[in-house]
């Protein structure tokens, strides 16, 4: 090293306090070898009150609960690891992050130059790994200041960068030996000041009604995932029904409609009121019928989009981007009151439906249970992917108000990482935090039950519905393909998963306490107990019936609807 480079723990030190400076306040470390330098400025610093860290030994793991925590917080948060395969665990989350436009730091230790292509332990070529999947990626030879790359990285993660919107960005540090501290170092005394950000909690907004001015228009209004209440609120003022996912934060208000999926095609072109408009918040994620509605060149379409966003490329889409809501105003107008009515009283018609259809039997099933966490949730809810989250969408009626603050990853909806991503939330939300996850969603990341001795544990329910397998493949075209024979167990064994795994066992091998309920009363009873740390409601369940109630699901919505709009 020649005397003008920084020791390896002094550009480090400038690493952190950059980050500390550019808003960063938690941190996620993996351990490891490479990444001393920056573990050690980093446990300075916590030591000093400046940055909160958490220490997780699977990277994956890692990077979802760093996740989490961004998204809770709505600041940049950082997990670090050593060179190798550690960052390569990073790209699930990564990949998350880059389409649901999270402010996700990777800080990547590497070798440094004359080391890389020699075949060194634990070398590869780490620059670009995420390749398209991060705004920003800079490397920073070992023994250089590393400020600016920080200050660039950040600005490009917060979407201050070239206009682009909020997303992960890479900084793959470099540091030569010695990676320890200088004998003479020591940690800075304890403080006990920590900053945290203030939890997000659940919002509703309120506009002037629509002026009278505009036109009469059937126009409805879609809150899909991250519209936030700004959809709510627009809705209400138009005197627009309103069709909102449950991670959309906008499922509630007078003008919500609970099962609105299945009420589409009663408002579709053949109809006595066809949707004439659709006025669209946030990314639309869930459902088919949604997915065609958007896709009719019969329907104009508009999307709100005051600020550049990820989930999709300019150009790509048929709906007209509008910037401000005048704009939006004028292409959806308002809504009349037969128009609203219609739609309020076939929502109500059908979620009565939905209710009576699944309380003829006391045994859970997944619209059951969607539907009582729903009804059961304060603070924050994270819902997984595949059914969980649509089984909320299909049983969970609209509150008058918001109840709990909605957060899922809905940027690639992978099943990736979901307990450690719940975990970040609660952590970094301070608030009692609820998980609602399929079986093998929660098998998928049963490492994201492992905390350290010391680490802090997260006040977590975590709510299993556990039936023994995948059940979304049961609902698609791979559920008449098992129905129809021809391919014998194929379908259950390539998408149905079987398994038998003892969640309790699993569960205690955690130190996570753990029940089991099989009725809608029992998770009811389970739901209404107060609770603190980390616990399991696992819900015993079958999926081999689940196509034939989404069947009388749907027949009890039509005739009850049909009714309805008879009498209209």
């Amino acid at each position: 090293m020649s005397s003008e480079e920084l020791t390896a723990l002094d550009a480090a030190r400038i690493a952190v306090a950059a980050l500390l400076l550019e808003g960063v306040r938690y941190v996620v470390v993996a351990p490891g070898s490479r990444s001393a330098p920056m573990a050690y400025a980093l446990a300075e610093a916590d030591a000093a009150g400046r940055v909160e860290l958490l220490v997780r030994i699977d990277e994956r793991d890692a990077g979802f609960t760093a996740l989490g925590l961004a998204l809770v917080t709505g600041a940049p948060a950082a997990v670090l690891t050593t060179s190798g395969t550690a960052v390569g665990n990073l790209l699930p989350a990564v990949m998350e992050a880059h389409h649901a436009a999270v402010p996700l730091v990777v800080i990547s230790a590497d070798r440094p130059e004359e080391l890389r292509g020699t075949g060194a332990n634990q070398s590869t070529m780490q620059l670009d790994l995420f390749g398209e999947h991060v705004r920003f990626a800079a490397d920073v030879p070992a023994g250089r200041d590393p400020r600016r790359a920080v200050e660039t990285a950040l600005s490009a993660a917060t979407g201050a960068f070239e206009d682009s919107p909020p997303g992960p960005v890479q900084l793959n540090l470099a540091f030569r030996d010695p990676l320890v501290p200088a004998p003479g170092d020591r940690l800075p005394a304890e403080s006990g000041r920590r900053v945290y950000h203030a939890p997000r909690g659940p919002l509703a907004l309120d506009f002037p009604p629509a002026s009278e001015a505009l036109p009469e228009r059937r126009t409805v209004v879609l809150a899909g995932h991250d519209a936030g209440p700004v959809a709510e609120a627009f809705a209400r003022a138009h005197g627009l029904p309103l069709l909102a996912e449950p991670s959309s934060n906008a499922r509630f208000g007078p003008n919500g409609v609970g099962p609105y999926r299945l009420l589409l095609a009663d408002f579709g072109p053949e109809s006595a009121q066809p949707i004439e408009r659709v006025v669209l918040f946030g990314r639309p994620t869930l459902s088919r019928p949604v997915s065609a509605l958007l896709a009719r060149a019969d329907v104009p379409s508009a999307l709100y989009q005051p600020v550049p966003v990820a989930w999709y490329e300019p150009g790509r889409r048929t709906e007209l981007p509008l910037d401000n809501l005048a704009d939006l105003a004028d292409f959806a107008g308002r809504g009349s009151a037969t128009w609203l009515d219609a739609w309020l009283l076939a929502g109500a018609a059908a979620q009565h439906a939905v209710d009576l259809t699944l309380s003829g039997s006391a045994a859970a099933t997944g619209p059951a249970v969607g539907a009582l966490v729903w009804e059961h949730t304060r603070g924050q809810l994270v819902l997984g992917s595949s059914n969980g989250i649509r089984d909320v969408d299909l049983a969970g009626a609209p509150a008058a108000e918001p109840g709990a603050t909605i957060y899922a990853n809905r940027g690639l909806a992978g099943i990736d990482g979901t307990l450690a991503t719940a975990t970040g939330v609660a952590l970094g939300g301070r608030q009692e935090t609820t998980v609602l996850l399929g079986d093998i969603t929660f098998l998928h990341d049963a490492g994201g039950l492992l905390l350290g001795a010391g680490e802090e544990e997260p006040n977590l329910r975590i709510v299993v519905l556990n039936d023994a397998g995948g059940a979304i493949f049961g609902l698609l075209e791979h559920g008449a393909v098992e129905a129809a024979g021809r391919y014998g167990t194929a379908v259950e064994r390539l998408f149905g998963t079987p398994h038998s795994v003892d969640l309790a066992a699993l569960a205690a091998a955690y130190g996570v306490a753990h029940r089991s309920v099989s009725t809608t009363a029992e998770l009811a009873a389970a739901l209404a107990e107060p609770w603190q740390g980390r616990s399991i409601i696992e819900v015993r369940t079958d999926r081999h019936g689940l196509r034939e109630l989404h069947a009388r699901i749907r027949a009890a919505v039509g005739a009850a609807v049909a009714g309805v709009l008879a009498a209209e």
